[in-house]
C-alpha cells in the first residue's frame, strides 16, 4: 500500500498520536468509553467472518447510493471511517484517493484481503485507527464518510467532531445509518433492545434527531436508504469555518 502522505510524520507517527489518546485515557479515565470500545472490538471481532454474507448485500444499496450522492472528483482525497471489510470500497470512483479506518483489526484484515483480490490501487490506506482519536492533521481531506458508524462508536460527538477536524473547510461529510424507526411496532422493539447494546455492538434505538441537535451537522440532504428505507442518508457541509468565525463574548452577560 502506499503511504498517503498526509498522516502526521506517516504510520509511526500515528501510532503515536493513539498511544497519545490511550495516555489522555489513562490520566482521565471514562470506564464506560473504555468498555464500550472493548464491547466493539469484540462485537466486530465475532462478526468480521461472516459480515459481508449477513449484512453486506442488504446495506449495499445504501453504500451504493451515498458514493453516489458523493459525486467524487478526480484527484480528491476521500476518508472513509469505519470501513469494515471494505465492502464500499470497489464503489469509489478510480481517480481518486480514498483512506479507510477501522477500530477492528479483524475487520480491516478482511478489507485488505479485498483490496488485493480486486486490484482496488485508488485506496491508498487502510489503518487500524479510532474514530473518536484521529491520527490525521487539520483538513486533509476532501470528502469524509462514515456508514453504518455513528451507532456504533461510544461518543457520536466527538466522532463527527474529528470527522470536521480532518475534513476541509466548506468540504462535505456523509453519513449512513440506521436510526429509531418511528414505526411505533419497530421503534418499540428497538427500545426493548437498547440495553443489549454492548453486546450487539451498536445502539438499536440511536435517534437521528438526537444526533442532528448534538453534533450540531449542517445537513444538506437526508433521505432513506435501503429495503423498506431501514437506513437514512445525511449529507453535511463542514461548518467548522462558520463556527470558528463567531466571536467570542466581551464580557460574561449580567
Amino acid at each position: 500500500m502506499s503511504q498517503s502522505g498526509e498522516i502526521r510524520g506517516g504510520t509511526l507517527e500515528v501510532e503515536r498520536a493513539g498511544q497519545r489518546a490511550r495516555a489522555i485515557r489513562r490520566i482521565r479515565p471514562n470506564q464506560e468509553d473504555i468498555l464500550d470500545i472493548r464491547a466493539i472490538e469484540q462485537a466486530y471481532r465475532r462478526y468480521a467472518r461472516f459480515y459481508d454474507v449477513c449484512f453486506g448485500a442488504v446495506f449495499q444499496p445504501g453504500r451504493r447510493a451515498i458514493v453516489d450522492r458523493m459525486d467524487c472528483g478526480p484527484g480528491e482525497r476521500i476518508l472513509e471511517v469505519g470501513v469494515g471489510t471494505g465492502l464500499s470500497l470497489p464503489l469509489y470512483p478510480e481517480n481518486v484517493s480514498v483512506v479507510g479506518i477501522d477500530i477492528s483489526r479483524h475487520m480491516l484484515d478482511q478489507a485488505r484481503a479485498r483490496q488485493v483480490r480486486c486490484g482496488l490501487d485508488h485506496v491508498a490506506e487502510l489503518m487500524v485507527m479510532d474514530a473518536e482519536n484521529m491520527g490525521f492533521k487539520d483538513d486533509t481531506f476532501d470528502k469524509v464518510v462514515a456508514m453504518y458508524v455513528a451507532s456504533v462508536v461510544p461518543d457520536p460527538e466527538r466522532l463527527v467532531d474529528e470527522m470536521r477536524r480532518v475534513c476541509k473547510p466548506g468540504g462535505q461529510i456523509f453519513m449512513v445509518n440506521h436510526f429509531h424507526s418511528r414505526n411505533p411496532i419497530l421503534g418499540g422493539v428497538e427500545s426493548l433492545l437498547a440495553p443489549l447494546s454492548k453486546q450487539l455492538g451498536f445502539r438499536p434505538d440511536f435517534s437521528l434527531d438526537r444526533f442532528l441537535g448534538q453534533t450540531g451537522l449542517d445537513a444538506m440532504n437526508i433521505r432513506p436508504v435501503n429495503l423498506f428505507d431501514f437506513s437514512t442518508m445525511v449529507e453535511a457541509r463542514n461548518n467548522k469555518q462558520c463556527a470558528e468565525a463567531i466571536p467570542a463574548p466581551a464580557f460574561a452577560p449580567s
